[in-house]
């Protein structure tokens, strides 16, 4: 029986990566576009428009297409999932009663699919490739103050990942001036080094049960954007556990800003 990998794609160039590196492993790919996604038209068998405010639609074209696993890749905006909740059908309305938060939506989408006999996979099955590895990425090692500021913020941003809150913190002279709720890295990061000027260091760290069926943490240029648009000047993530995005780009990027980036081993 042909496997059927039906692709939930958010934003990002990522879900047209998936889908290539599921193509490459002999799953036919149906991709549920709920987000611009660049290139996914090229590599998927199959591109289906969907609308959180519709999930009907895709439960019914999973069975039609019948899929047997699916995969959810790419940034699925929280804003997004918040608007959508209370204009939302049946489905959507069902899921969403049952909270918003990441572990409640996590639970119901399960439990939806598996009564249809479509398995959830782990993302890190199709995005391996890019989740980093190396101690050090940049040429640039943080200097003594910057890893005093990471060491201090790491231990921060797993708690704070570990109780559902958010993955990310951005410390300046010895003061956490901004902490990650629901708006995400990138933004974390702008408020933080309006708040902190030139100096601030970003920490990002992964929870020890994350669920990596339904997000992988991830870097991008975007990331690094906002890094040197602010004068941030180092970058730590979990090591083996985040996925970077466009890698040549952002090393360029870091590399022209002076951002020293390094990953560290989540017991560390």
């Amino acid at each position: 029986m042909e496997r059927c990998l039906g692709l939930m794609a958010g934003a990002g160039i990522i879900p047209g990566r998936a889908a290539a590196e599921a193509r490459r492993q002999g799953w036919k790919v149906v991709a549920f576009a709920f987000e611009e996604a660049p290139g996914l038209d090229a590599v998927a068998d199959r591109v289906l428009p969907s609308s959180l405010t519709d999930l009907q639609s895709v439960l019914t074209a999973l069975a039609s297409e019948r899929v047997t696993a699916a995969a959810f890749v790419g940034k699925f905006w929280k804003q997004s999932v918040f608007s959508a909740a209370p204009r939302g059908d049946a489905v959507g309305q069902r899921i969403g009663r049952e909270g918003l938060s990441d572990g409640a939506l996590a639970r119901m989408v399960v439990a939806t699919l598996e009564a249809m006999g479509v398995e959830v996979l782990d993302q890190r099955r199709f995005l391996g490739p890019w989740l980093l590895s190396a101690a050090q990425l940049t040429a640039r090692t943080p200097s003594e103050a910057e890893w005093e500021e990471i060491r201090a913020g790491w231990g921060l941003a797993r708690d704070l990942a570990n109780r559902g809150v958010g993955q990310t913190v951005v410390r300046a002279r010895g003061v956490t001036v901004a902490v990650e709720a629901a708006e995400g890295t990138d933004e974390t990061i702008g408020r933080g080094v309006r708040l902190s000027g030139p100096g601030a260091v970003v920490i990002k760290a992964v929870a020890d049960d994350h669920d990596f069926r339904f997000d992988v943490p991830a870097v991008g240029l975007a990331t690094l954007d906002a890094m040197a648009e602010g004068g941030a000047t180092a970058l730590a993530v979990a090591r083996g556990r985040t996925l970077l995005v466009d890698e040549d780009a952002v090393m360029r990027r870091a590399e022209s800003a002076g951002i020293a980036v390094v990953t560290l081993e989540e017991g560390a």
